[in-house]
């Protein structure tokens, strides 16, 4: 069999399967991490996501397995994500590579029944996907066996590291036999991720897949485009620059599961069609929003950083940051989901004056220009939507089959000017465009940047309020939500990151550093129940579909443990802590006390 798979030491069996699935050949990080995966050694792995690694380990450890002729039993891979959307996207992968050589694959992770997990396991399995703290809880249950498991697989480990699961991961580790095989693959390679490969890995063989930069002379994959507005005006210039941008699908991220749901709400009332994706939804409702995202039939997908990782959604043509990320390496890992095989995608991302500073830091890290841009204007906005209709137009005269529609306009042409009865069925055309023209004309106060500032000096108050009169109801209630001391919705929603380590407090407290409103719940369950600071961190983070770095000091006690959240997301938090079991059983979950503001 002719094919580059073959060279690599894929049997027979597994490349007539690639070859059906349409697969012609091997990515950089397949083509350097399949031989030696299949020769049994360890692999420590650098390469992002969308390099095609999931098939890397995926299809040399499927063949190991498979070649013993080994019925179903316990498991002989398992493989750790950071995320229940990834376990699944994971074991989706496995079973399309295996599934006609007779592999038995299953994901595990919080949310889901865990008995049902259980029976699964116990009538046998060839790999696990699994989320860390659930695999620990199958695995001291005795529900997950670990003594013929031959690879250990740590797939986005520094994700996993964010999420505080470094000491899930250590003690599956510390479970898995000895003589395992061990890969690891991360985006980045801090000095926490390097630690476990030295404890864990044996004389790994090191592959390093370098992001892709664009060649000179060439315009790069993805168009980086970003638009300086102020906070109460960036609905309607996101809205602006959607309708000027015409997307095919577009993935626009937002802070919090609020700002998710709020945004989403105002761009359906903008006639797109539009589905979120937050830790508030139950795996039934994510399944439905993913089918329909994949059949089509969506616009436009609102989702949190947390909760859409993981997902891989082909013809992705723009993404979407309503805010300027946290950090460089978020906004790289964001757009890299657009401008694949070959295409061209298109990155957005609104700013408020004061975060220029912070795209100047993306830049320097990118080393890719973003070009800043000025807010299309109504009459933009219009012209480009009479484009839409000429278009349509064209492609109805091309169909042709028009002849069951002169008699109408043959009627007319006796009695009017045959160019005005066009114009009128071209105006009644447009008309089906125009449904939302009156968002049109809200007034975006244009930014000047060629002014020097003070150091990325901020704005007057007056600058980040639209009038009264003009402002809708969501900015109404933003605005009524300011503090007494005059900070903006924008101060108050914003988190702020936690120091190094500061999840893994027991016994003692830690403030959260900056200033914020924090509010704290109560768990009923503490060091008497084996509950670690990494239990809650992960059930908050993977259920609630926030960031790790929303959550601040977390105290355990022995018959309880309190955890500090950000005021904003503190009923998600409990919302997710109560929806999830933590070391395996249900726990008592309230607000233990009034909210503070800590300074």
């Amino acid at each position: 069999m002719n094919s580059p798979f073959v060279d690599l030491g894929l049997s027979k069996e597994v490349v007539e399967v690639l070859t059906g699935l349409g697969y012609e050949e091997p990515t950089p990080i397949q083509s350097q991490s399949i031989p030696p995966l299949l020769a049994g050694k360890d692999l420590l792995g650098q390469a992002a996501t969308g390099t095609g690694k999931t098939a890397a380990f995926a299809l040399p450890l499927l063949q190991r397995v498979l070649a013993a002729h080994r019925k179903p039993g316990p498991p002989a891979v398992l493989v750790l994500v950071p995320t229940r959307e990834l376990a699944i996207q994971v074991a989706e992968a496995f079973h399309s590579y295996g599934a006609k050589l007779g592999a038995v694959v299953l994901p595990i992770y919080g949310g889901a029944e865990f008995g049902r997990q259980a029976q699964a396991l116990k009538r046998g399995v060839h790999a696990v996907v699994a989320t860390p703290g659930r695999a620990l809880d199958h695995i001291r249950r005795g529900t997950l066996k670990m003594d013929a498991l031959a690879a250990v697989v740590l797939d986005e480990a520094d994700e996993m590291l964010d999420m505080g699961f470094a000491e899930d991961i250590e003690l599956i580790l510390d479970a898995a036999p000895a003589t395992r095989q061990t890969a690891l693959f991360s985006a980045t390679l801090p000095p926490r991720i390097a630690a476990i490969a030295d404890r864990h890995l044996r004389d790994p063989q090191r592959v390093l897949i370098a992001r892709e930069k664009a060649v000179k002379g060439t315009a790069p994959r993805v168009r980086q485009t970003a638009y300086i507005v102020q906070r109460a005006h960036k609905v309607a210039a996101l809205g602006r620059v959607l309708d000027l941008e015409s997307p095919t699908l577009a993935i626009v991220f937002a802070r919090t599961r609020t700002e998710v749901d709020e945004l989403a709400e105002k761009l359906r009332g903008r006639g797109y069609q539009v589905e979120l994706l937050h830790g508030g939804l139950s795996q039934d409702q994510r399944d439905r929003v993913m089918k329909r995202v994949r059949a089509g039939s969506v616009d436009l997908l609102v989702a949190t950083d947390v909760a859409a990782r993981g997902l891989d959604v082909e013809h992705l043509s723009h993404v979407v940051n309503f805010n300027v990320p946290a950090s460089p390496e978020s906004y790289v890992h964001r757009i890299g989901r657009t401008g694949r095989a070959g295409r061209e995608g298109v990155a957005i991302t609104l700013a408020e004056p004061r975060e220029h500073r912070l795209l100047r830091n993306i830049e320097q890290l990118t080393k890719q220009k973003i070009d800043v841009a000025t807010v299309p204007t109504p009459m933009d906005v219009r012209a480009r939507r009479l484009d839409m209709t000429r278009g349509a137009l064209r492609e109805a005269l091309e169909e042709g089959e028009l002849d069951s529609y002169r008699v109408v306009t043959d009627a007319l042409a006796s009695e009017f000017d045959p160019m005005d009865v066009a114009a009128a069925a071209v105006k009644l055309a447009h008309r089906t465009l125009q449904a939302d023209a009156a968002h049109d004309e809200e007034h975006i106060p244009s930014i000047d940047l060629s002014k020097p500032r003070e150091p990325w000096a901020k704005p007057a108050r007056k600058d980040h309020r639209a009038p009264a009169a003009a402002a809708s109801g969501a900015q109404r209630r933003l605005a009524e939500r300011a503090g007494p001391a005059g900070r903006s919705p924008r101060e108050e929603e914003r988190p702020t990151r936690p120091a190094p380590g500061m999840h893994a407090v027991a016994g003692g407290r830690r403030k959260a550093p900056g200033a914020m409103t924090m509010v704290r719940v109560y768990v009923g369950a503490g060091r008497n129940a084996g509950l670690r600071p990494a239990d809650i961190v992960g059930a908050i983070a993977n259920e609630a579909g926030v960031s790790a770095r929303e959550i601040g000091a977390i105290e355990i006690e022995e018959r309880f443990s309190l955890v500090e959240v950000s005021d904003h997301i503190a009923d998600d938090a409990i919302r997710a802590l109560r929806a999830t079991s933590l070391r395996g059983q249900r726990v008592t979950v309230r607000k233990d006390q009034p909210k503070r503001s800590t300074k």
